[in-house]
């Protein structure tokens, strides 16, 4: 495993430390003073996973220490994009904390959510388990040739790891896609509903299994549903009139009832 940092990161097929093409080993990250995005993530024109962070994120300085500490623990090749002075500033406010802090930090989700497919979440309900990608290939005789994130260009060990967002259409958008078999961000376009299910992030972290790479949230391999699954949502128990809906208003209605019955205040930002 080889770190490398650079002031500034400019895109080539040629990796400017090694001279040579990129190979899946490695993987980039690049703190930016953008004002386009938060983050934004994918394969850029050398075809090698990079990850873009502006420092109008807040909390961009924790977002940097979890992925460089992560992507250790996993044996990645890393070309980081900072300033050394920026690298410093975060590794200050990093000490005391690891990429799997079993305790929730301040401005991290009270709940975690995992959308599926309504035929994966009667397996899911079946199992009592959800499971990573990987372990469901492992399992299944029949199962994707690939998952949705590939799309994207998520590297192979991505798919080692069950995916979470904060309560945000961003889990609709990934059934939306996978039900299109393509990347699909029309939060207005119609599908077929599937389930919706609710997390204690702050139990799942104090057991040890909530791990940050700086830019998800996520558990490796398999949660139980025990005792971490708070409540799950279906068309029928949300309001609507059938399975179809769009992922805007799935969401909302989710949400609103995950609200009501928990006294919470997710909301549906992107």
């Amino acid at each position: 495993m080889m770190l490398y940092r650079i002031d500034h990161y400019t895109e080539s097929e040629i990796n400017p430390f090694t001279g040579r093409i990129y190979d899946d080993s490695w993987i980039v990250y690049c703190l930016t003073e953008s004002d386009d995005y938060q983050m934004m993530v994918g394969n850029n024109i050398a075809g090698v996973y990079t990850v873009k962070v502006s420092k109008n994120y807040t909390g961009w300085e924790m977002s940097v220490c979890d992925f460089l500490q992560f992507q250790e623990s996993r044996h990645k090749n890393i070309l980081l994009s900072i300033g050394q002075e920026d690298l410093e500033k975060a590794q200050q406010l990093y000490k005391g904390h690891k990429y799997n802090d079993p305790f929730l930090r301040e401005n991290e989700p009270d709940v975690l959510v995992h959308s599926t497919t309504y035929e994966n979440w009667e397996s899911i309900k079946k199992d009592r388990f959800l499971k990573s990608w990987n372990v469901l290939n492992h399992e299944k005789l029949i199962w994707e040739d690939k998952p949705i994130g590939q799309e994207l260009g998520d590297p192979l060990d991505f798919r080692n790891f069950i995916m979470f967002s904060s309560g945000s259409i961003s889990s609709e958008i990934v059934v939306l896609s996978k039900q299109n078999g393509k990347i699909m961000m029309n939060q207005d376009m119609t599908y077929k509903t599937g389930a919706r299910l609710y997390f204690d992030s702050k139990k799942i972290a104090a057991d040890g299994l909530l791990i940050r790479d700086g830019i998800h949230l996520k558990v490796m391999d398999k949660l139980p549903l025990e005792p971490y699954l708070l409540w799950y949502a279906t068309w029928d128990k949300v309001g609507l009139n059938s399975h179809i809906s769009t992922p805007k208003e799935f969401t909302e209605k989710s949400n609103m009832m995950f609200n009501y019955l928990f006294k919470s205040n997710l909301t549906t930002i992107f």
